[in-house]
């Protein structure tokens, strides 16, 4: 087997308001043991030190919907993704958003959300490489509503029905060198145990860090 890779997550515990990490951190390291090595950190600085060298993506759980991120966090991020970097941003990972820029990074703003409740998920984008051995699932969650950015062209793959309509559930984009997915599952650690999920989770780690899915 060979070295495995990289890749650094990033969220909080005692300061999130909804969303702590360590849930979330048991999960991703069972679903990514077998071809990553995760760093954990809660310090929001290191950001504005992100290095291509030394990771390959950045995963968000984020919490921050009250925190400002200083300028240097995000030149920070937005260099790492512009050299080659990846960013997988998870659920509330989306709170990266108070900088309009990582917004523009993300490629849309949260607006709100219904009660969590089941929702059901389906592939969106035929033949899409990131839905390789992913089914449609079911899983309760909160049903996260997106305003999209204008500017950042997207593949959304995944949906979710919420009365009877379908919502955009997970996209991507290239970023400079780098490439950027969003998904929305992942509100408590049940959210990540349907195994089409964390083959999902598994395809878009790889996807950002520029590994064959």
């Amino acid at each position: 087997m060979g070295d495995k890779t990289n890749v650094l997550l990033i969220g909080e515990n005692e300061g999130a308001p909804w969303h702590p990490l360590e849930p979330a951190r048991q999960q991703l390291e069972e679903i990514l043991s077998s071809g990553f090595q995760i760093t954990v950190t809660e310090q929001y600085d290191d950001l504005s030190k992100l290095d291509v060298k030394k990771f390959a993506a950045l995963i968000s759980y984020t919490d921050c919907w009250k925190r400002d991120l200083a300028p240097a966090q995000i030149a920070g991020l937005l260099r790492f993704v512009a050299e080659g970097g990846g960013l997988l941003a998870i659920h509330n990972g989306i709170s990266l958003q108070r900088g309009n820029e990582l917004a523009q990074l993300i490629g849309a703003k949260f607006t709100g959300h219904p009660p969590y409740q089941p929702l059901s998920y389906f592939g969106a984008a035929g033949g899409h490489p990131l839905l390789t051995g992913v089914a449609d699932f079911t899983v309760n969650e909160e049903p996260y509503m997106f305003e999209f950015d204008p500017f950042t062209p997207r593949n959304v793959f995944l949906e979710f029905e919420y009365q009877g309509t379908r919502y955009p559930a997970a996209w991507e984009h290239a970023y400079g060198l780098g490439r950027v997915v969003y998904l929305q599952p992942g509100h408590r650690d049940d959210s990540f145990k349907p195994e089409a999920y964390r083959q999902l989770i598994r395809n878009s780690a790889r996807w950002t860090a520029g590994l064959e899915v």
